[in-house]
């Protein structure tokens, strides 16, 4: 998909694939297109060229069938201040055409599944933040649907309250919700996402399951903790010596007494791990990890994904947000 803002390309061919009942979490920072994207997937926004078909209904062509079976959580909660949690639940469900009694009945289990059922009562404006975030959420799954968009759901939240937003998700997938999740946190993506799409500046740099992707980076670290906590520099400087893992350098970490030694390859694994047998060190553990999706994203894009990115007119980025 295209779509331009002025002669900025606020998405320059995006393409992608989601398959039922999963996350797909897109990654990327401020300003790289993503909530143009989820715009344009929910029928608020119309692209420039390209198409795309969610649920089985084309995006332009079919919007009022569309929008019986999606749910959207954008950036801020769009509940409405003035009526309760348990009306705002109760007059979408009658806007997405449910009988009364059944909508009545949807805004019960949902208030009590977020956990809103004592403020069924209360004006939404007398809701902590966490507490909208919860009811625009329960909001989107009124009508039951089968493809769930999340942009940037837990932003601005406290642990506590993104936990259990997590946990929601994690439920409604249970189910069998597809769910498109735009984020900036990396761990918010690893916790939900099955596959993640890395967009910058309106394109898609890369896609996959996200241990792939951390595979496509290379490099690891391997994690050796020795039984005596005493040979910890001795090791270090011996290994380092010995020039295995070329110009890299072994860290030491005191506070869990281990070594972290980079490692390119296989071979460089084997070398090292031969090295400390020869030396006749007695081995707790020795574990081997990926690169973090942070590390993941710096690599891929040359920036951390929270870095602020100008792709977007200042005033298109506030409407898009809106």
């Amino acid at each position: 998909m295209i779509k331009h803002y002025g002669e900025t390309k606020a998405l320059d061919g995006v393409d992608l694939e989601v398959a039922e009942g999963t996350v797909m979490g897109v990654l990327g920072p401020n300003g790289a297109g993503k909530t143009t994207l989820v715009r344009i997937l929910s029928t608020l926004l119309a692209p420039d060229a390209g198409h795309a078909v969610v649920a089985g209904y084309d995006v332009v062509r079919q919007p009022r069938q569309l929008r019986r079976v999606i749910g959207l959580t954008g950036q801020y909660a769009s509940v409405d201040e003035k009526l309760s949690g348990w009306e705002n639940l109760y007059l979408i469900g009658r806007l997405l055409d449910l009988p009364r009694k059944e909508a009545r009945t949807r805004a019960d289990e949902l208030l009590e599944r977020f956990s809103l059922t004592e403020a069924a009562k209360r004006p939404a404006a007398t809701y902590s933040g966490g507490m909208r975030r919860r009811l625009d959420l329960a909001a989107s799954m009124i009508g039951r649907p089968s493809v769930l968009f999340l942009d940037e759901p837990t932003t601005g939240l406290d642990p506590r309250t993104r936990n259990e937003v997590w946990d929601e998700v994690k439920a409604m997938v249970g189910e069998g919700v597809t769910v498109l999740l735009t984020t900036q946190y990396m761990e918010e993506a690893e916790q939900l996402a099955s596959e993640l799409t890395v967009v910058d500046r309106g394109k898609v740099v890369a896609g996959g399951r996200i241990e792939a992707l951390k595979a496509k980076v290379g490099g690891r670290t391997l994690r050796v903790r020795p039984a005596d906590a005493l040979q910890l520099r001795p090791l270090a400087g011996h290994l380092d010596g010995l020039g295995i893992t070329g110009l890299a350098t072994t860290t030491v970490d005191s506070a869990t007494g281990t070594l972290l030694v980079p490692i390119l390859s296989d071979e460089q694994l084997t070398a090292v791990v031969g090295a400390l047998t020869t030396r006749g060190i007695t081995l707790a553990s020795v574990t081997t990890e990926l690169p973090s999706l942070d590390e993941v994203f710096l690599s891929l894009t040359g920036h951390r994904a929270s870095a602020p990115q100008d792709t977007v007119p200042a005033d298109d980025r506030e409407e898009a947000a809106a």
